[in-house]
């Protein structure tokens, strides 16, 4: 069985990740997962831990990307891959302390990277996936063509700053060294177990228990929302059939702007607009995103399968129906 190292998998994106791809039936019998996280304050180990108690296959190892010595360890094993999902993600908190954002995601990415040239060395199929952002291309106009692969990188706040970094380093140590290297880049995730910091989980959780939903500036910025399950079956395609120093875009078809999304989710909760309160925007806050993914379905056939309408829907009832996972993160954002 192939031995394949995933970052950040007690996180959002990673923690679905386990559940829907590492732990189907096809992958299961022919691969085993490290799970390397940090447990940081967006790092729920709650979400995974029913999938570590029943999978052999999957083993875990708290560990911060940012130690180099910790995953020199790794560097004796035969392993075949690392998937990368672990990073610091929020924007309001890299305005507030850029610096934790670069010393995860540029510097922890560049020890990940060290690692991956010496497991390289001692497997040939070695693949090393970086999982980024639509936020490294920068901002579009309305009247904008979609970002496509080849758009030029122009990051605004620090996060989508230490995320276009570690993207070029990755590239240069695809470049220079050869390694077997995919980038792939997202839109605005939205799912089950996503930390109540972001819009969707955080609007859901406020109408809920009917306290004010905050929605920066006059909430007519646009967002392209592609659900989880999508994105990460896109992870996999581009792990298992993406051409080595190529990046993908993953992409839901689904530009909304926020103020909609937030009374979509009010309309499915049967909650009252009223709820509704404009803030301060955000510093250096984006316009537009949206992703143009023809390259993915023409190189991995890849295409989202879930509608925003499908998705939002499903989102609002896991929440509604896990009020004790709410709680527990909750009372760690408190902390």
């Amino acid at each position: 069985m192939k031995k394949i190292i995933v970052t950040g998998a007690a996180g959002f994106i990673g923690s679905n990740f386990i559940k829907a791809i590492a732990c189907s039936e096809s992958v299961k019998n022919k691969y085993q997962f490290i799970v390397v996280d940090a447990l940081t304050y967006a790092g729920v180990y709650e979400s995974i831990e029913k999938e570590f108690k029943e999978n052999s296959h999957l083993e875990f190892k708290k560990i911060d990307i940012r130690d180099s010595a910790a995953l020199d360890n790794f560097s004796s094993e035969d392993i075949s891959g690392i998937i990368h999902f672990a990073a610091e993600s929020h924007v309001d908190n890299s305005i507030k302390n850029p610096n934790i954002f670069v010393e995860t995601n540029v510097l922890g990415t560049l020890n990940l990277l060290n690692l991956a040239l010496k497991l390289q060395k001692k497997n040939s199929d070695f693949r090393f996936l970086h999982v980024s952002t639509d936020e490294v291309y920068g901002s579009l106009k309305e009247s904008d063509p979609a970002f496509s692969e080849n758009h030029h990188i122009a990051p605004n706040s620090p996060y989508s700053a230490s995320k276009a970094s570690s993207d070029l380093l990755v590239r240069a140590y695809f470049e220079t060294f050869k390694l077997n290297t995919v980038i792939t880049r997202c839109s605005n995730n939205y799912g089950p177990f996503q930390f109540p910091e972001k819009l969707i989980p955080l609007m859901i959780q406020n109408a809920i228990s009917n306290k004010s939903l905050p929605v920066y500036g006059d909430g007519k910025n646009i967002r392209d929302w592609i659900y989880v399950d999508d994105h990460n079956r896109g992870v996999w395609a581009a792990f298992t059939k993406g051409k080595s120093g190529e990046v993908y875009n993953f992409g839901g078809n689904s530009e909304k702007r926020n103020i909609d999304v937030v009374k979509d989710l009010l309309r499915i909760l049967k909650k009252p607009e009223s709820l509704i309160s404009y803030v301060v925007d955000r510093l250096g806050h984006d316009w537009r995103y949206a992703m143009d993914a023809s390259k993915a379905l023409k190189e991995l056939g890849w295409s989202p399968l879930v509608s925003f309408e499908e998705g939002l829907e499903k989102t609002v009832e896991w929440y509604l129906n896990n009020p004790a996972w709410i709680k527990l993160v909750s009372e760690r954002m408190t902390k």
